[in-house]
């Protein structure tokens, strides 16, 4: 449920508005457009016949209007206008796509400063890579732990990157976010409540990926979990889902990208290198995802995929990258967008 609110409705009007939802056992959560104020009205409004009629006759209400969705905090019916959000300077979810690239894993000082250099001066804007790894084997490679968020605040502060990374567990927000300047919530993670809430409560900037087999109304519930904290600086990431094909990683679901922004005001981008498996593949499908309206990308790059200790196979070297830029900026200009500008050092 929704309030709007009038026009001309008070500083003071709104908050009382938002007071007497907490007083009924609420959460009021305010969304201040160019053209309207509304109020979403978040909790069991159902055991509550009443609220609309009592909200109706407060001051400074316009309407009460119920949201048809599951979710909503995450809903076009809660706001209309599109989100975007600001990390270090760089925005995400205007008119500028913005590209985030990197290692699947820190593995070395020299590893993650050459990959950050060259991301950069192919363009990125964003160096992602991981310091705590999931893995299907518990042999596999599993990260450096904090000695890799340290590599990566290194790499930011020689280049001037933001950095983005993983972070798996609760207990280890904190840590995570003191080094990162967006949380990434992984495919398997998507439906820890426990990990969403406390990712939300960190006030950090969160891209949150679709779970492999995940619905886009699950995905957005999700969401929920992370905006219903307070948190609004969110961004959602489309990495493929599992189907019934074998040949790729994972089917990339393009589709997924219009419809977000069409049902969701947060911005999306698209993840081609978990969406695919296979590094040949991954410039056909940034190049679609960006045609499809996707607010960015985030590629897999490696100085020496061949040897990388995680993803090998979906990463591109950093000549490929190179070449993935010069095609996305070219896609980006015939659908009317740019590519945003790599931040200073």
């Amino acid at each position: 449920m929704i309030v709007i609110m009038k026009a001309e409705a008070t500083e003071d009007q709104i908050e009382g508005v938002i007071s007497r939802i907490r007083e009924e056992g609420l959460n009021g959560h305010l969304s201040q457009g160019v053209e309207r104020t509304i109020i979403g009205v978040v909790g069991e409004v159902s055991t509550k016949p009443q609220i609309r009629e009592w909200m109706e006759r407060m001051p400074g209400v316009e309407d009460v209007v119920p949201i048809s969705k599951q979710y909503k905090l995450s809903s076009r019916e809660f706001q209309e206008q599109a989100t975007i959000v600001d990390v270090r300077g760089v925005t995400i979810g205007g008119n500028a796509l913005v590209v985030m690239a990197g290692p699947c894993a820190v593995e070395s000082e020299e590893q993650i400063l050459s990959t950050a250099w060259a991301v950069k001066e192919a363009g990125a804007n964003i160096l992602r890579g991981g310091a705590y790894k999931p893995s299907t084997s518990p042999y596999s490679f599993r990260g450096l732990g904090e000695e890799g968020l340290k590599l990566l605040a290194l790499a930011r502060e020689e280049t001037g990157l933001p950095i983005v990374t993983e972070v798996l567990t609760p207990e280890d927000v904190d840590t995570v976010a003191g080094y990162a300047d967006i949380l990434q919530i992984g495919a398997r993670n998507m439906q820890n409540s426990v990990l969403l809430d406390e990712a939300g409560k960190s006030m950090k900037p969160v891209l949150l990926k679709r779970g492999i087999s995940a619905t886009i109304q699950e995905w957005l519930l999700a969401a929920e979990y992370i905006l219903s904290k307070g948190n609004r600086q969110l961004i959602l990431c489309e990495r493929g889902i599992r189907t019934f094909e074998t040949y790729t990683r994972n089917t990339m679901d393009i589709a997924a990208i219009p419809i977000i922004e069409r049902d969701s005001h947060l911005p999306i981008i698209a993840d081609p290198s978990h969406g695919t498996g296979k590094w040949y593949l991954v410039t056909s499908l940034a190049l679609a995802a960006v045609a499809a309206g996707a607010d960015g990308l985030i590629v897999e790059t490696h100085p020496n995929p061949d040897a990388a200790l995680k993803d090998g196979p979906q990463s591109l070297t950093f000549d490929n990258f190179q070449r993935l830029m010069d095609q996305v900026r070219s896609v980006a200009t015939a659908v009317g967008r740019t590519l945003a500008v790599p931040p200073p050092r």
